[in-house]
């Protein structure tokens, strides 16, 4: 495919009609994991892999039922890695990272250079260990334990929505804040500059900016994004991505939504998400505690005009120019029902259209909420999936969403089948 023949890409709300979506099938990276090395990779337990690869094809099984392209990180590398360019690109990236010492860098770019594009895609992702990559006349090499990493593996790779998010029809690469996940960035990167898909597509954002992750990005209008700032999101990098989408052009209004800085709302989406125009799952307790500080620009992004903070349900009705957003809780507003389906990402759902939305099968309080209320829940297992925290929409990153005035007919059509 030639960059003349890529689809027209862009994103400019939550719940548009889903045309295209970016996902990662879990492999041999989740192999990796131990008892000994799971805080560190983010995970909170040791995944059964074949059921967490059953459950991500049953995900990806309901969009394609649902007329949704899937595109695979590990397809898309491999048809990178045939460019000398992002191989050399991906190279360099790689072998820069200071543990490895000047004899091993060199001895692993040329181990790199021999491998087929598929099987480096893979030893990207999943990661080489000292066993592997054979023998070495380096110190650092001679050091290390058999099980020892030369590069370590990727086990969040499947939470695409993070390294990357859209805004309108440009694509920012973000800026991850946990060290174990800053090379998801790179691969992405990789994609998006060097994929003839992708190589047309504006780039607003970049992996050595301020920490900002995708995961905290809402599309909630065209024209109005919401930005959370917690764990992972910085002020800073909230702010950088106000600038570069009012300089862009697509956005008229961001709102900076601080949350709590720990693991069980690492980032907005872990809140609330939209599932229709104008309603929202939301933890019931965030109801009347999120806040946000309105950002907007008179002149492209140079000078920012900064209000709040004020209640961010109002500050959002009034962006996106409804009279309220109506609230479906998580759970119900028991507290303890509550807080349990808010860990297993109850509010992480994924809209395919308007009222239309897919979501974990094990969040059945919720899901029921949702279904009382008319949004139509295509459920998927994730009992393996959720042990690295994330749900539908941590696992997919949409690059072409329908507007929403063509996706009204589509989500009634879905809705009564």
């Amino acid at each position: 495919m030639s960059a003349n023949d890529a689809p027209a890409y862009g994103v400019d709300s939550e719940v548009g009609r889903l045309r295209s979506v970016m996902l990662h099938r879990p492999g041999g990276e989740l192999r990796r994991l131990t008892p000994r090395n799971t805080g560190a990779l983010l995970f909170d337990g040791i995944p059964w892999v074949e059921r967490a690869q059953a459950e991500h094809d049953r995900f990806a099984g309901t969009l394609l039922e649902h007329g949704v392209e899937v595109l695979y990180v590990a397809a898309l590398l491999s048809e990178c890695f045939e460019l000398p360019e992002a191989r050399e690109a991906v190279t360099v990236s790689v072998t820069a990272d200071p543990r490895l010492g000047q004899t091993l860098r060199h001895e692993l770019a040329a181990y790199l250079a021999d491998l087929e594009p598929e099987r480096l895609a893979a030893v990207l992702i999943e990661g080489l260990t000292k066993e592997e990559f054979g023998t070495s006349s380096s110190l650092r090499h001679k050091m290390m334990r058999p099980t020892d990493f030369v590069i370590d593996p990727l086990p969040n790779m499947m939470f695409t929505r993070d390294s990357s998010v859209w805004v309108g029809d440009a694509v920012a690469v973000t800026s991850l804040a946990m060290p174990a996940r800053r090379r998801e960035t790179t691969l992405t990167g990789i994609i998006y500059h060097h994929h003839p898909r992708f190589a047309a597509v504006p780039k607003l954002y970049d992996p050595s900016l301020e920490h900002l992750e995708g995961g905290d990005v809402l599309a909630l209008a065209p024209g109005v994004l919401a930005v959370g700032v917690g764990e992972r999101t910085t002020p800073a990098g909230a702010e950088r991505l106000a600038r570069k989408a009012f300089e862009h052009g697509k956005i008229h209004t961001v709102l900076v939504v601080p949350i709590a800085q720990r693991r069980a709302t690492m980032h907005l989406d872990t809140v609330c998400t939209m599932v229709d125009r104008d309603r929202m799952v939301m933890y019931a307790p965030a109801e009347q505690r999120l806040e946000a500080f309105t950002l907007s620009s008179r002149d492209g992004g140079a000078s920012l005009d900064i209000k709040g903070p004020r209640r961010f349900l109002d500050a959002a009705a009034e962006a996106i120019g409804v009279d309220r957003i109506e609230i479906i809780h998580t759970g119900e507003r028991d507290v303890v029902t509550a807080e349990r389906e808010q860990w297993d990402d109850g509010n992480n759902t994924l809209a395919l259209a308007p009222g239309l939305a897919v979501a974990y099968e094990r969040n059945t309080v919720t899901n029921a909420r949702l279904e009382r209320a008319g949004i139509k829940v295509l459920t998927i297992p994730g009992s393996e999936l959720g042990s690295g925290r994330g749900g539908p929409r941590c696992m997919s990153c949409p690059s072409m969403r329908d507007g929403l005035a063509a996706s009204q007919m589509f989500a009634a059509m879905s809705r009564r089948k």
